[in-house]
């Protein structure tokens, strides 16, 4: 089930909100917090059935684990059972993403055949399984209990449970517990209309329209000249900003609606100055944790320069790889790693340029995340070598005709419908015009419009911000042309 569905906005959402409140007017939490997991896993089960049994035993196999971590076993005991939990997960999450990869790669480097069957990639595992590892070592290393209700719950609370946040059990189970979250606070119910409405129009109405012009550059590369190489570049890097943001901000909204906070985890990365600062903002609860699980037990920077820049390149790699099992997210996980390890060896000049001329750093890491974000959409590398190699060309045309249609949605056809008995070149005029003032809107909203985190911040309930979430949703349910889904999903 999607968020930018029919089912889960008028069916799933109201049914599981209003069971939410009602059976929080027992006395026992117990039958809310059931409700609520019962409600998660029918959300998950809904994508595909046949790995429900696969979350189901994941979550209760660490439950077990986690539980045996708090006896008092001898130290060589726990470390085992800790190595057991650790293992098990990333094998598992190997397993169905990374088994057919490897074995591909095992046959091409030495001439074998072995054989593997497709695998279907389960729904949400790198996520809810970073977020079981990330439990185990915590239990490992500190007393924790909670009721296999709580810890179950927390690991299948369908608004983060498919792409994220990755969250911390301190995060949110103690929020689940909380008796003052168990009344209807129209604060948060109107925070999270506000949020679920703005991640929504983003996802429809900006995303998966820049999607269409993305999908049709990228599987017709050898076709492209400079112009339209550009095009598809930025209609990419505008897809997956909104795409994901849209996706965090809807996921926000949703869990304030159950009075549930989650951690930030986007906060407009495009403004960024340098990559670290980028990395410091993109996909922020995946960064805390590579940097927590990985960085800092490989010595972080606390064993001279060499390590710390080896360090970063192997937890880069290591995101890019957590991303997809393709050399493309490899790659683009590499390239990052080098960026954030030059930032960091720059950051005296880099320190001028931004007191003085910011936009000129600013621009270098635009630049930079355009063209990292073609290794990441391209099919393969050599796709993405030419991609880049055109746009290097200075091979400059015209903008080919099913670019332009593919970015004007229904909206801007209303427009053009009421404009086609003036003239045919006044129409072009105005289908050129649309297009580019829709470009030029993205970028400029990516990087200077406040944030949906930054607007709840100060929001209060108003009339004004009741009819700017209505209105928003009206419009994203009314342009609801297909399901598609997150990008995130497939990581």
């Amino acid at each position: 089930m999607l968020f930018n569905s029919y089912i889960f906005i008028f069916l799933f959402l109201p049914i599981c909100v209003l069971g939410w409140y009602l059976l929080n007017q027992l006395k026992s939490g117990i039958w809310a917090k059931a409700f609520l997991l019962g409600m998660s896993l029918w959300f998950y089960a809904y994508f595909n059935i046949k790995y429900l049994p696969l979350i189901i035993a994941s979550i209760v196999i660490n439950y077990l684990i986690c539980l045996f971590l708090q006896k008092s076993f001898s130290s060589m005991a726990r470390k085992s059972l800790f190595i057991i939990g650790i293992v098990g997960n990333i094998g598992l999450l190997f397993y169905y993403k990374y088994l057919g990869f490897f074995v591909e790669n095992i046959n091409s480097l030495f001439s074998t055949d072995f054989f593997v069957q497709k695998i279907i990639l389960p729904l949400g595992i790198s996520f809810f399984t970073f977020q079981q590892v990330s439990f185990v070592i915590d239990c490992y290393k500190k007393r924790i209990y909670y009721s296999f209700l709580d810890y179950a719950l927390f690991v299948s609370f369908f608004p983060q449970l498919i792409a994220g946040p990755i969250v911390l059990h301190d995060e949110i189970i103690p929020q689940f517990a909380d008796s003052s979250k168990k009344k209807i606070n129209y604060i948060n119910l109107s925070k999270g209309l506000f949020a679920f409405s703005f991640g929504l129009a983003k996802k429809v109405i900006v995303a998966d329209t820049f999607g269409n012009l993305a999908n049709l550059g990228f599987s017709n590369i050898p076709t492209l000249d400079s112009t339209n190489a550009i095009l598809v570049m930025l209609a990419y890097t505008i897809q997956i900003y909104f795409d994901f943001s849209g996706y965090c901000d809807m996921a926000t909204g949703i869990s304030l609606l159950f009075n549930i906070e989650l951690p930030q985890n986007f906060n407009s990365p495009y403004r960024s100055l340098d990559m670290g600062e980028f990395w410091k903002k993109w996909h922020i609860t995946l960064t805390r944790f590579l940097t927590q699980n990985v960085y800092i037990p490989l010595g972080g920077n606390c064993k001279g320069l060499f390590r710390t820049y080896l360090n970063r390149l192997l937890v880069f790699t290591l995101s890019g790889l957590w991303h997809g099992a393709n050399w493309t997210f490899v790659l683009w996980g590499i390239l990052n790693g080098f960026a954030v390890v030059l930032s960091s060896a720059l950051s005296k000049p880099l320190t001028f340029l931004k007191k003085k001329f910011s936009i000129i750093p600013w621009l270098a890491t635009f630049l930079f995340i355009n063209v990292s974000w073609v290794y990441f959409r391209a099919d393969s590398i050599k796709d993405a070598n030419h991609l880049i190699n055109t746009i290097f060309q200075f091979d400059f045309g015209k903008i080919r005709p099913d670019f332009i249609d593919s970015l004007l949605s229904s909206e801007f056809e209303l427009v053009l419908w009421l404009t086609e008995n003036i003239s045919s070149v006044f129409v072009s005029v105005m289908k050129i015009t649309l297009f580019f003032l829709f470009f030029l809107f993205a970028i400029i909203a990516s990087i200077k419009f406040k944030n949906t985190n930054e607007r709840l911040q100060t929001f209060t309930p108003s009339a004004k911000n009741l009819l700017t979430s209505v209105f928003l949703l009206i419009w994203s349910v009314v342009s609801l042309s297909g399901v598609s889904s997150f990008l995130y999903f497939n990581f």
